[in-house]
């Protein structure tokens, strides 16, 4: 008998919850938010929007307003300086660091110790669970389970408060026993330094049983190529003849599915999508066969919807999950056991089905790039261009940008299409001084960028005079209110565009 049939019961009673998903979300919903009301009742939040008194959906979202991060900051602030009972009980000791905003190069989102229980450690029993209800032949503890997880950001603690990747502050907190299936060991993993710390795990890794991997797609790749250099091996399946599963999340998969079959040419390899983001864990992909992932309606994240076509209103419409609808493209607000309340966290979704609650990333509720995790704002983008701009005497009319996707050799970067109104003597230190402005304003692009490992230096076309109007009047959309795209994650925009450039 093999260890993974030994352990395997211990999951199967969450399956009888996780079915509940199909007859019972509203009322899940509603007992998520009834325990959060409760539990925050006595902090300073809940006395402020008196939720002691609060007994329906209704009331709570009369009483609290829809919050961003700049509305939440001055909480947050204060509980990083160690004073208790603000956004949830207690004193929280750990924050993931996350992409800026508007005013701050990082967010520091709160991660409680009931957040980690009940969101983000739930997430991962129940990514396991549904698994092994899909796949009942596997052997997946009968190995090693390897894990890539950022780092600690030391630079960014207070003497009440510790700052770390989401990753990393899990690996921190996780139960001593998960160790036993994981590598690489903990040192290791929790490296800030991404070209020592890939070929470290390389080296750990090479030597173990590697049945599952986890992690974001691109840094996954840069790892297993790192392993293929060092074991001289042609493909991964020559290493771990045994890899069965690639748990992935972060950025869209899509672009990357190609490669990971040349890496991994095994036809018993599966890939399972996971939604886990600093603010929480929100979906899983249940069933192999759908590309759609479950909302998780039982952990303690309560959420609330926001239509995309009234999210620049003063007063947009917000719903309960009970009352949205198939096909519409909604910006997700929370509220969860690490103190966020009504809390735009930024993505969008759209919903597949309901009962269960089936839907699918579509993006971020303004234009961006997160093809690698950089997580790159428009706002990011027009700072570093007016550095740029400030630096070299250039002046620029229209720009969109994208991203270029890994090629065989992991390495991957942004490109420009730029049409100047007066064009820089040198295009080259106009990029350079471009890309290091980004890293200034943006912690996420910085780190990614790190020592052109994977994310190389961006590349900027000029755009012949006249060619972004020349596609507006193409797509009938010259003038008005039509803007041209700034960022995005696929490539769509900018080839069109670059098409018409020739």
């Amino acid at each position: 008998m093999n260890l993974t049939t030994i352990i395997r019961p211990i999951f199967s009673p969450r399956l009888r919850d996780l079915d509940r998903y199909s007859t019972q979300a509203q009322q899940l919903q509603l007992n998520v938010l009834r325990k959060l009301l409760s539990k925050a009742s006595d902090t300073q939040w809940g006395h402020q929007h008196a939720y002691s008194n609060t007994l329906s959906y209704e009331q709570f979202a009369h009483q609290t307003p829809v919050n961003t991060y700049e509305d939440l900051k001055g909480y947050i602030d204060e509980m990083r300086q160690g004073k208790a009972d603000l956004l949830w009980p207690g004193k929280v000791k750990w924050y993931a660091k996350s992409s800026g905003t508007t005013n701050d190069k990082s967010k520091f989102i709160p991660v409680s110790k009931d957040g980690l229980h009940d969101i983000h450690y739930a997430g991962g029993t129940d990514c396991v669970t549904w698994y092994l209800r899909n796949n009942p032949k596997s052997k997946l503890f009968d190995g090693k389970a390897l894990i890539l997880g950022g780092s600690h950001a030391p630079n960014y603690n207070q003497k009440n408060s510790l700052v770390g990747d989401l990753s990393a502050i899990l690996i921190e907190n996780i139960n001593p026993l998960v160790n036993l299936v994981r590598t690489p060991q903990k040192k290791t993993a929790l490296l800030s330094d991404f070209e020592i710390k890939r070929t470290r795990i390389a080296q750990e890794a090479i030597k173990k049983n590697v049945t599952n991997l986890s992690g974001v797609p691109s840094w996954m790749m840069s790892v297993l190529n790192c392993v293929l250099e060092i074991s001289g091996a042609n493909n991964i399946c020559e290493v771990w003849p045994n890899l069965e599963v690639f748990f992935h999340g972060g950025v869209a998969f899509s672009p990357y599915r190609e490669q990971y079959q040349h890496l991994i040419p095994s036809e018993g390899m599966h890939y399972m999508e996971t939604y886990n983001a600093s603010e929480g864990f929100f979906g899983l992909q249940d069933d192999p066969t759908d590309p759609s992932m479950s909302l998780m309606v039982d952990y303690g994240i309560f959420y609330e919807f926001i239509p995309m076509d009234e999210i620049d209103n003063e007063r947009p419409t917000v719903l309960p999950l009970w009352d949205v609808e198939v096909g519409k493209n909604y910006a997700m607000v929370i509220s969860t056991t690490c103190g966020l309340w009504r809390y735009l966290i930024g993505d969008t979704i759209r919903f597949t089905q309901k009962n269960p609650y089936k839907f699918i990333i579509t993006g971020r509720t303004k234009f961006f790039i997160n093809a690698f995790g950089e997580e790159l704002i428009v706002d990011n983008a027009e700072k570093g261009l007016a550095e740029a701009c400030k630096q070299t005497g250039a002046q620029v009319l229209e720009y969109t940008a994208a991203p270029v996707y890994m090629d065989e050799h992991g390495k991957c970067s942004h490109q420009w299409l730029i049409e100047f109104n007066k064009e820089p003597e040198d295009i080259n230190a106009f990029a350079r001084v471009l890309d290091q402005a980004l890293q200034k304003i943006n912690s996420d692009y910085e780190a990614k960028r790190y020592k052109d490992i994977t994310l190389q230096p961006l590349e900027i076309i000029k755009a012949r005079s006249g060619v972004f109007n020349d596609w507006l009047k193409l797509k009938g959309k010259l003038g008005g209110q039509h803007k041209i795209p700034r960022l995005s994650n696929k490539r769509e925009y900018i080839e069109q565009i670059l098409a018409l450039n020739e």
